[in-house]
C-alpha cells in the first residue's frame, strides 16, 4: 500500500463521479481531453486543488487569488472570471451530491494546437478547462503514523527559469524527486534550494520545531502554500514564535519535531529524514497542537462563509 501525505480512506462512489470537461459533465470513464492539448504535449498549464468542508470551498479566495496570478504568470487568459469559475465547480458539486470530505482539483491549460509544439500561437481554441471533485477523507491513521523523507539531488529552481511558487503542470523535477525518496525507502521527498538551503518537500510544505520554535524556509524556492501560509498566520496569532529563514540540513537532523503541510491532508508529522530519527519519532505535541489550531481555522471559516450565505 502506498503510504504518505495523500492517504485517503477507499470510497467506492469516485468510481462513479461526474467530471467537469468545458461545459459537459461526464462519467469517469468518458472524461477525456484531447492529444493535442497544450498540457499534454508541452505541460502548459496551472492548476489548483481545494477541499470542501460542510458544503464550504475553505480558503477559497486564496486559491482562486493563486491560480490567477499562475495564469497571469504564464500569459495564460482564463476566458472566464472568478464567479464564473465558482458557479463551475459548483455545479460539478450539485452533480456528484458532494457536500464533505471532497477534493476540488481544477486545471486550465492553454488550449488545443493544431500541432505539436512549444509555440503558443499554434493554439486554435481558448483555454480547457478540467474540474475534478472526488470523494476523499484523509486517512488519520498514516497521519498518526508520520511520513518519512529522503533528501532528493533534485534541487528546487531558480525563479529566473521556473519559479517554484508556480502551481503548474510542468512537474517533472518534483516527480524525479520523489522517485528518488521512494527508491531510498522513504515516503516523500525532501528538496534544497538552489543554495542548498531546505525548502520544501515535492508536493508539501517543511516545517521543523526547535526549542519551542517554528521553523520554515524564507519562501523564495518553496510552493506558495495556502496551508503554509495559514500555519504561519496561527503562529503569529498564538504567540508561537515561527521563523521564515534559511536553514540547513544540520539544523533538520536536529530538530525537536518536523512536519509537512499541504491542502489535502493539513499538517502531517515527519518521524524520519534520511534514514535519522527526528525528536522522539513520533507525533509531537507543537505538530499536534497546530494542527488542531488548523482544524479550528477551517471550522472558523466554515461559520463565516456559512454566515455570509
Amino acid at each position: 500500500m502506498v503510504h504518505g501525505t495523500h492517504n485517503t480512506e477507499a470510497d467506492i462512489r469516485n468510481q462513479h463521479i461526474k467530471i467537469f470537461v468545458n461545459g459537459e459533465l461526464l462519467p469517469r470513464k468518458e472524461a477525456k481531453i484531447s492529444v493535442f492539448d497544450s498540457g499534454y504535449l508541452v505541460g502548459d498549464g496551472v492548476w489548483e486543488a481545494m477541499r470542501l468542508h460542510h458544503g464550504v470551498l475553505v480558503f477559497l479566495d486564496m486559491h482562486l487569488d493563486r491560480l490567477w496570478q499562475a495564469a497571469a504568470t504564464v500569459g495564460m487568459p482564463l476566458g472566464f472570471s472568478r464567479a464564473e469559475l465558482i458557479e463551475k465547480i459548483n455545479r460539478t458539486l450539485i452533480a456528484n451530491e458532494m457536500h464533505d470530505d471532497v477534493h476540488v482539483r481544477v486545471m486550465v491549460t492553454r488550449g488545443i494546437k493544431k500541432t505539436p509544439s512549444q509555440d503558443p500561437r499554434f493554439t486554435i481554441s481558448g483555454p480547457n478547462l478540467v474540474i475534478i471533485a472526488e470523494h476523499k477523507k484523509a486517512s488519520q491513521n498514516s497521519k498518526e503514523q508520520g511520513v518519512t523523507l529522503f533528501t532528493s539531488t533534485i534541487r528546487r529552481g531558480s525563479p529566473d527559469y521556473l519559479d517554484p511558487r508556480l502551481n503548474c503542470h510542468s512537474k517533472l523535477h518534483e516527480v524525479q524527486a520523489l522517485i528518488q525518496a521512494i527508491e531510498a525507502g522513504a515516503d516523500e521527498a525532501l528538496m534544497l534550494d538552489i543554495h542548498g538551503f531546505v525548502s520544501t518537500c515535492n508536493a508539501t510544505n517543511f516545517f521543523m520545531v526547535k526549542n519551542g520554535e517554528v521553523w520554515t524556509s524564507t519562501g523564495q524556492y518553496c510552493m506558495n502554500g495556502i496551508t503554509r501560509a495559514n500555519v504561519i498566520k496561527i503562529c503569529e496569532k498564538n504567540k508561537i514564535l515561527c521563523r521564515q529563514k534559511n536553514f540547513s540540513l544540520y539544523d533538520v537532523y536536529g530538530a525537536d519535531e518536523a512536519f509537512v503541510t499541504g491542502t489535502f491532508g493539513g499538517l502531517t508529522p515527519v518521524t524520519k529524514i534520511d534514514g535519522r530519527i527526528i525528536g522522539e519519532g513520533n507525533y509531537g505535541n507543537l505538530t499536534r497542537r497546530l494542527g488542531i489550531l488548523y482544524d479550528q481555522l477551517i471550522k472558523s471559516e466554515i461559520s463565516k462563509m456559512q454566515i455570509d450565505e
